[in-house]
């Protein structure tokens, strides 16, 4: 049995079809002259961004993040980039070694960052070079659009390229040598809903080809050489997934309620305009953090008011009514944008980011307040403001809102005038004065993935120290009750919009602890709707006093864990 990360949940019987891409080779002397080197590289590069565009149209058709794609369009627009590709064509290189020397260089400075998700995109600069290499050098790709039933495919890395070519129908495993739950292989595995285990050290030596596979994407484990015994156990489970999922989906279309009839609300979390389709076929009832960074990032310069504008339009117009909590700016930490000249800091996370850069960048911070405005007038938007950690960063938001408005009605634009500006409650600091924040904000919205990280100390893409990220902690859990209850004190509605909101093992808590909405990602509803409709208030209230109590993060998992048993 090999082991590695389980990434996307659900088992996959096969066989492994690997698929090896081996480095490319081509003649490094072989220049034309500058001029016709950089007229096939403009060629290639044109060919590229008509594919990928296409590519992230069909990828966003059947579940999946297109942006990824575009990204990849931008990050080969870079002028940087460009330039240093052409300045070695005019140096004599021809455009094969031009692109992989300089692909190289942002690979290196990517793989070398502190935080996890920055090193991911060594993968996506990898992406590129490959699929511009074979371009230049009239290279095929192997086609993964016709594979056999029941394959299982076993890759140094799931590239979005990849992704959409591939014959989702017959896969029904993916094992990577690569990738962690927050990657793209992750992100792309689990919105497919294919079973996936990822960082499987040296899988592609050790998996021979067409071999018999069990891939257990929930446990992070690949079986070899099992005899039917073992076959035989994982088809049941593989069945009882299969029961689940027809199980969820008779609550498409009803109002997300527990057992003993408390009503909730379950909202989606996006990253671009462009998932609107997605939130829509989930059939999330609003959408709880329309990440707006990704307008952002992957570009030269900043995205104007109306540009602005037209993504968040979009997404309220879309929603029909239903809510569009849209988060301001989260630059800094982990997303860096060139040309906004941050400083290199020693540690981003506790640095300049987020609401703090906006503060001081008013301008541009207006500028994404006017074109939220703007929008509001076409659905039901409301205003969220991450990483605060002191009153008077939420009280300084108001005021520039409050004088946006005085300038709308002015000019007769019509917004919507009763807009809620709430708090994403991601800093111990923000746990600590939830009580006075209460008094200020319309809504509190958790976001566990960096409140967990803040409060153990602990960096999630740190493997030393990885153990101590967990949502399960006591500490979290009570910082993460006592934010709710501040909320429910003051009269203000409390939701949740980090990767725990799905968390079957966590659900019960957040239900005992009386948290009102649930934001996931778009694949993750109904199974989230699906696990609230089976839970009972007292039950939930007899879990969470017991884990309470605990002292460490395993009882507290042992006591979930008794729980679902009891409960299934």
């Amino acid at each position: 049995m090999l082991k590695g990360i389980g990434a996307s949940d659900g088992i996959g019987i096969g066989k492994a079809l690997i698929f090896n891409d081996k480095p490319i080779a081509y003649d490094e002397g072989a220049s034309e002259g500058p001029k016709a080197e950089k007229s096939r590289f403009e060629a290639a590069v044109h060919t590229f961004n008509e594919k990928n565009e296409a590519r992230a149209e069909r990828l966003n058709q059947i579940g999946g993040d297109g942006e990824i794609l575009r990204g990849h369009i931008a990050m080969l627009a870079d002028p940087y980039m460009l330039s240093q590709i052409n300045e070695l064509i005019d140096g004599g290189a021809r455009a094969e070694k031009a692109v992989e020397t300089v692909c190289g260089m942002f690979i290196s400075v990517f793989s070398a960052a502190d935080d996890e998700l920055t090193r991911q995109r060594a993968a996506d600069v990898e992406d590129i070079k490959n699929e511009m290499l074979k371009l230049l050098l009239g290279i095929e790709d192997i086609d993964l659009g016709s594979l056999p039933p029941d394959t299982i495919l076993i890759v140094g890395e799931l590239t979005p390229s990849m992704t959409v070519e591939m014959d989702r129908e017959h896969v029904v495993g993916i094992v990577t040598e690569r990738g962690g739950r927050t990657s793209h292989s992750a992100i792309i595995s689990r919105s497919l809903k294919i079973p996936a285990v990822l960082s499987v050290e040296n899988a592609l030596e050790l998996i021979p080809a067409g071999s018999e596979l069990i891939v257990d994407g929930s446990a992070g484990e690949v079986y070899r050489d099992f005899d039917d015994s073992v076959r035989r156990r994982f088809t049941e489970i593989q069945k009882r997934y299969a029961k689940k999922a027809a199980l969820e989906e008779r609550y498409r279309g009803k109002p997300t309620v527990t057992r003993d009839g408390a009503v909730k609300k379950l909202y989606a979390n996006i990253g671009s305009h462009k998932e609107l389709e997605a939130v829509l076929e989930a059939d999330a009832e609003g959408i709880g953090l329309f990440r707006t960074e990704f307008l952002f990032m992957d570009r030269d310069s900043m995205p104007g008011e109306e540009e602005q504008f037209e993504a968040y339009k979009t997404v309220a117009a879309g929603m029909k009514g239903r809510e569009v909590i849209i988060r301001t700016l989260d630059v800094g930490g982990d997303k860096d944008i060139p040309y906004l000249k941050l400083k290199k800091e020693e540690n981003p996370f506790m640095g300049f980011r987020a609401v703090r850069y906006c503060l001081a960048n008013r301008g541009a911070y207006k500028i994404q307040l006017r074109a939220i405005l703007r929008a509001s007038a076409y659905g039901n938007v409301a205003v969220m403001v991450p990483l605060v950690t002191r009153v008077d960063e939420i009280l300084e938001v108001r005021a520039i809102i409050g004088k946006l408005k005085d300038e709308f009605d002015k000019q007769n634009i019509p917004y919507k005038k009763d807009i809620r500006v709430g708090v994403m409650m991601e800093t111990p600091a923000a746990c600590l004065i939830a009580d006075l924040l209460a008094e200020h904000a319309d809504f509190f919205s958790i976001g566990t993935n960096d409140l967990t990280g803040y409060i153990m100390a602990a960096d999630r893409g740190n493997a030393d120290v990885s153990y101590l990220y967990s949502v399960f902690d006591p500490a979290v859990l009570r910082a993460v009750k006592h934010i709710i209850a501040s909320a429910a004190k003051r009269g203000i509605p409390c939701g949740m919009c980090g990767e725990a909101a799905a968390d079957p093992r966590m659900l019960p808590l957040l239900v005992s602890f009386g948290l009102d909405e649930f934001s996931v990602n778009p694949a993750s509803v109904l199974s989230v709707r699906c696990a609230l409709a089976a839970l009972d208030g007292k039950a939930c209230d007899a879990a969470a006093e017991k884990a309470l109590a605990a002292g460490t993060e395993q009882e507290v998992l042992n006591i979930l864990s008794s729980f679902r048993s009891e409960a299934l």
